[in-house]
């Protein structure tokens, strides 16, 4: 292939077929006048979503909602996934260049991609922990959606990235009694770092005032329930792709008039969507995450080039890995 001095070529991950992944390399043109060119620093996989591209279990009927912001490729396969990449501002606009900045982009060594696409870090923020940014900021609807308060009793079910999160968010609340719960006793660490309570799932308080579902299973929607109170509301943010949920809506589900919730970042919460962008949505995660007690949810960084070989090994459930960032030359 022959190249210009205006072109560069990237390395990218791409989802191949069921449990096979691998780095394609491919040329990419100088940037047009609304874009940016980035040099990749980390990037980081969406356990949850990427290991449900990963095994081709995305239902035929949501091919299109869950198209990435900038995957490349169509569903099942081959596609370019992911949308949790840092890095710096190489050429283009030029009040960004230098810049470190975050985007909703595939795992990639550099891309182009619009400068209104972009969100810029504070100099503060170290780049690895940024990679969360995504994963802040649907934690950060959820709690919008969810809607708890100062001094209400929350649980959150599933001591996942995303969890973790929103258990981060509501243990700012003043007063707030905010209990991680999750069946993996080693998240009881994560827990303190994070400044909540834990509990397994037999040992959590009930009658509580708001219940998170993030855990991916349909045991882990059963305890949500099981914790509701009175009247309150149980947020569902797991997506189960292709797989067929039971939930229990018999017992006490409706006599204790229980709200059984959705959560999905695609879409800014009714709370807030007639005031807020979702590039102001983006700002407002990336500015949450200067706390480093988030350090706790990140694995030691791999190199990009290993990637693909350790893909297996991230993305298996008995792995522990909770956000595994990913290093780049």
């Amino acid at each position: 292939m022959a190249v210009s001095e205006s072109t560069d070529i990237a390395s990218a991950l791409w989802y191949c077929g069921p449990g096979q992944v691998e780095i394609r390399r491919e040329a990419i043109a100088a940037p047009k006048g609304n874009e940016v060119r980035v040099r990749t620093l980390y990037s980081a996989i969406s356990r949850g979503t990427e290991a449900l591209v990963f095994g081709g279990r995305i239902p035929r009927t949501e091919f299109e909602r869950m198209r990435a912001p900038f995957m490349a490729g169509d569903f099942p396969f081959p596609v370019k996934y992911g949308y949790a990449t840092v890095g710096w501002v190489e050429s283009g606009a030029e009040r960004l260049r230098g810049k470190r900045v975050f985007a909703l982009h595939p795992h990639q060594s550099v891309f182009n991609i619009a400068a209104s696409a972009i969100a810029e870090l504070p100099e503060a923020l170290p780049p690895q922990r940024a990679v969360l940014a995504a994963n802040m900021e649907t934690a950060l609807n959820a709690v919008w959606d969810a809607a708890p308060g100062p001094s209400d009793r929350i649980a959150i079910v599933g001591a996942g990235v995303v969890g973790s999160l929103v258990a981060f968010l509501c243990g700012h609340f003043p007063g707030a009694d905010v209990t991680l719960v999750d069946i993996n006793p080693r998240r009881a660490e994560l827990a303190k770092a994070l400044g909540v309570g834990f509990a397994r799932p037999a040992d959590a308080k009930g009658d509580c005032d708001v219940v998170v579902h993030a855990s991916g299973s349909p045991e882990g929607l059963c305890t949500a329930i099981e914790l509701a109170g009175e009247e309150a509301t149980v947020l569902e943010m797991s997506w189960y792709g292709d797989t067929t949920v039971t939930a229990m809506l018999g017992g006490s589900f409706h006599s204790r008039r229980l709200r059984l919730v959705s959560s999905q970042v695609g879409k800014i919460a009714p709370s807030h969507r007639p005031r807020w962008t979702h590039g102001r949505r983006l700002a407002a995660a990336v500015a949450l995450l200067q706390d480093p007690r988030l350090d706790a949810l990140l694995a030691p960084a791999i190199n990009f080039e290993d990637l693909a070989k350790r893909m297996p090994e991230i993305l298996d459930a008995g792995s522990g890995i909770l956000c595994q960032p990913i290093a780049y030359p």
